[in-house]
Order: structure tokens, then sequence, then C-alpha cells
């Protein structure tokens, strides 16, 4: 008999791609598995690459809770709430543990797993499921998801994690070797997280003594304005568009490495098995290094960037 899951994970980018090795394993361990992935609308890209997720059911809420109580608000809430209750689910595992999944499982049909009070990152949410689970916190979270998958399921977590995501791979040999190039990600929306300028420049020049193109990433006008500061005046250098998620995993997934400040597109490039360096500022690795097949190295750690140095360490191996 097929085994009918829904998982509840909807944000963020980064989150959801250290979600990804925990799909495979379900896959690997529960016969039948039957997958269904709740996800925010802007991420819900990410769930559809993994071959075991078979719907992707999308959430709005960061855009609906600037006019939750509009009438159009209010009818799409009722769409989601009719789709969530016109399955019967045999597990639906909250993987994020916060009050605001917690509204999205309260409207599910199904036995309801998720962490217990003393592993939920806000506890008050462990009071809402049925079977609650252990899982230690300070831990990395590909391993912490791995754990709360094999605890719901019965199983032990084993072996290295696995994305899922080798059709990128495969794309990418398909479509030949280029001119080999970087993909750079400079900017944040937050000035906490910014490295500084010279320290790049210098990045950039290793890189292009390497041969290597640049390709720098930007997510608004701000930051393109800043990747363009950036590289003024540089050959081999480019900002690129705005592009989907889709299309960014097919750019990381050609890259001969990946130099980033810590944000989800650093973990998507690990998780695509992509050489990659993550800066770390206003964050610490402890919880989310950077986990793939290939070389990655997480620096820095929250009030204590990497030095140049260590990132050109870093880059030589990478390189090598």
């Amino acid at each position: 008999m097929p085994i009918r899951i829904l998982i509840v994970r909807t944000s963020s980018l980064g989150d959801l791609v250290h979600m990804l090795p925990a799909m495979s394993d379900i896959a690997r361990h529960v016969p039948q598995a039957r997958i269904d992935w709740l996800a925010e609308e802007s991420f819900a890209e990410i769930p559809s690459w993994h071959p075991a997720v078979e719907n992707v059911i999308p959430v709005a809420h960061r855009r609906w809770r600037k006019n939750w109580w509009s009438a159009p608000v209010r009818a799409e809430r009722a769409a989601l709430k009719q789709r969530l209750q016109a399955t019967q689910y045999d597990v639906v595992l909250d993987m994020q543990a916060l009050m605001k999944s917690v509204w999205l499982v309260r409207q599910t049909r199904g036995t309801r797993h998720g962490l217990d009070w003393k592993s939920a990152r806000e506890p008050l949410a462990s009071l809402f499921y049925d079977v609650k689970h252990r899982v230690p916190f300070w831990q990395p979270a590909v391993l912490r998801q791995r754990q709360l998958a094999a605890a719901t399921f019965g199983y032990a977590v084993q072996g290295a994690p696995d994305f899922g995501l080798q059709d990128f791979a495969r794309q990418a040999a398909a479509a030949g070797a280029g001119a080999p190039y970087a993909v750079i990600m400079p900017s944040a929306s937050r000035p906490d997280k910014l490295w500084p300028d010279d320290d790049w420049r210098a990045v950039f020049d290793r890189l292009q003594q390497e041969g290597c193109r640049l390709r720098l990433l930007a997510g608004n006008a701000q930051e393109t304005a800043r990747a363009q500061g950036l590289i003024a005046g540089r050959e081999g250098a480019e900002v690129l568009p705005r592009l989907s998620l889709t299309e960014i995993a097919r750019l990381l997934s050609g890259a001969r490495l990946m130099v980033g400040l810590d944000s989800g597109l650093t973990h998507l490039s690990a998780g695509l098995g992509r050489p990659t360096i993550g800066i770390y500022k206003a964050s610490t690795p402890v919880r989310t290094p950077l986990v793939g097949a290939a070389y990655t190295a997480s620096l820095g750690d929250r009030g204590a960037p990497p030095s140049r140095e260590a990132v050109l360490r870093a880059v030589e191996q990478a390189l090598a």
C-alpha cells in the first residue's frame, strides 16, 4: 500500500535545500512512499527538483500577510485549506516547528509528527503534534532534518547526504565544457553580511589568473549596483540579470566553483556538488555549514569574518 506523506517546510531557500537529503532517505527506506511538500510559492521550484517529491503545494504566506483579510487573500487561503483537507495523509511531518507551520499542519488530515518541546525552535509548536520527536538542536541542519525523518519513519541515518539533484549534473555534462567560469554571490539584503570590496577584488584577481570568467549574482537593484561596482573596468566579468531558481541551479551546475556570502544560493551550490566557499559574517556555520559532495569551506562566524588570506587559501583548494 502507498504511504501518503505531507512534508511541511515552507521557507527559506537554504532551509529547503537542507531538506533534500531527508527526502532521499525517506524514498530509500519507506517503500511506496508518496511525498507531497508544502512550500512557500517563491521557493516551490526547489522541492520540484527532487525525484521523490510527487506534488508541491504552494503557500503564499509572505504575500498574504500584507493583505491578510482582503477578499482575494481570503479566497486563496480557503482554496489552500480545501486542497489540504482533500487528502488523507498517513504522516504529516512538520520539519519547520514554528507556529506559522503549525497553522498549516492543523488544516491537514493525518497523524501529525514534529519536534518535541526541547527540540523545536518555537517550543509551543510541539503542543500541536500527535507524535513528538527529540532531535538535538545544535548540530548541522542537514543532519538534523535527516534525523527527524529517520525518527518519524523508524530507520537509522546512513551514508553521505544525497540531495537528489543529479539531473542538473547530467544536464551540465550534456551541455559540454565551455569556457570555465566562477559564480560569485557578493551581495546580501543585510549590510552586516557584506565582505570588504578590496577582499572581493583580490579573490577576483586569483580566479581570473586561473582563467575563470566571473559571473556575479544579484537579487535586486541595490545588489546589482554593488556587484557592478565591484567589477567596474574588469574584462571577463558580468553581473547576470535576475534568474529563476532553476536557471541559477543550471548555472551553478556548470561552474568550476562558487564563492559567496552565507546565503541560500551558496548552500544550493554545495548541494549541487560544486566546490563552494561560504563567507560567514553575521551568522554561524555551526548549524548551517555548507554540505556537499565536492570541496566546501564554511569560513568565518558571527561577528568574526574570515580574512582575505583564509578565503584565498580556500580558493586554492577549490581550484585544485
